[in-house]
């Protein structure tokens, strides 16, 4: 596993940015989701094909990051399983990987489904064939509901998969199983389940709808998607002061995931983003790495002066100038 993967899975992991990117997706940045009323599950998906007779080998999958929601609906107390998939780059047959885990974890739980039902009936003592104990009684099951182990009055909890981009690549894979088939025709598809992925990406997401985002994961995204575009970044980071203390581990994953080299304390628990870039030009300077021309200097310098988010001598040190030069451009 890959420095991306290793971080960004780890990143997700974080109750507040779980919590954070499923109220973006579902209830459109509402605090609806409580992160404390999320826990952590076992990422390992195993099933066991159907059906009588020879023993099958089990299928076996790991997610990146699975959570159950707890909260009294109609009476149950877990009643959603939510799962991300952190993406570091566009994944072309996702639809399908998404719909293995997902599928996996429905027949994950009609297994634990028919063996609570087993359980029960051993503790029981034993019953006749499609009889089961529910409280003082002693009651008749069909026949299909005996050989299942899945009763008629048995649920399943639903399961929301979210595949998280951290890439600033537009997504151009399939978002369907649909669109992954050779075959186009409408009457042959009605008759073909469809799967869509829930997709987050930087580059896709309105500038406005960034805002609904409450955790470190807004200033994460927002970095990514213009990680490529120098002069747009330098101008997020001057006017933005959510990158003046950003939390250690956003800091981390914008910096592997952009290869952004930059440079600071990571025992620290806040990172200063226009700090650390100033930092890392200061360490270019020094291993004799060129830099761009002064007047390129001084337009970033005349924008940030504009913004009027950061000191003179804050961007000096920022851009490489003289405080002397950025106090004639304040001037102008």
């Amino acid at each position: 596993m890959g420095a991306k993967d290793i971080v960004t899975k780890d990143y997700v992991k974080d109750v507040q940015v779980f919590a954070d990117a499923f109220n973006y997706l579902l209830f459109e940045g509402e605090p609806v989701i409580d992160p404390s009323k999320l826990h952590e599950m076992d990422t390992t998906e195993i099933g066991m094909p159907y059906g009588e007779g020879k023993a099958r080998a089990p299928v076996q999958k790991f997610r990146d990051s699975l959570s159950y929601l707890t909260a009294m609906e109609d009476g149950n107390a877990a009643y959603l399983l939510l799962g991300i998939e952190a993406q570091s780059g566009v994944h072309h047959a996702m639809a399908v990987r998404n719909m293995v885990y997902d599928a996996l974890q429905y027949a994950s739980q009609v297994e634990k489904a028919a063996r609570s039902h087993r359980d029960a009936a051993k503790k029981d003592g034993e019953h006749d064939a499609g009889t089961v104990s529910r409280g003082k009684a002693d009651v008749r099951v069909g026949a299909d509901e005996y050989l299942s182990g899945f009763h008629k009055g048995d649920r399943l909890l639903p399961v929301i998969t979210l595949v998280l981009l951290f890439s600033p690549e537009t997504w151009d894979a399939p978002m369907s199983i649909h669109e992954m088939l050779s075959v186009k025709d409408p009457k042959l598809l009605a008759f073909v389940p469809d799967y869509r992925i829930n997709l987050i990406a930087p580059a896709q997401i309105e500038a406005g709808d960034m805002d609904r985002f409450k955790s470190s994961l807004r200033e994460v995204l927002l970095y990514i998607r213009y990680s490529k575009d120098e002069e747009k970044l330098q101008e997020l980071l001057a006017t933005d002061p959510h990158f003046r203390a950003l939390d250690r581990r956003a800091a981390v994953v914008i910096n592997t995931v952009t290869n952004s080299k930059l440079v600071f304390d990571e025992k620290e628990g806040t990172v200063d983003m226009c700090q650390a870039i100033a930092e890392m030009r200061e360490k270019e300077r020094r291993e004799g790495r060129q830099e761009g021309s002064q007047e390129e200097k001084k337009e970033i310098a005349s924008r940030m002066l504009r913004a009027g988010r950061l000191s003179i001598e804050e961007i000096a040190e920022y851009v490489g100038l003289s405080i002397a030069i950025v106090k004639g451009l304040a001037v102008r």
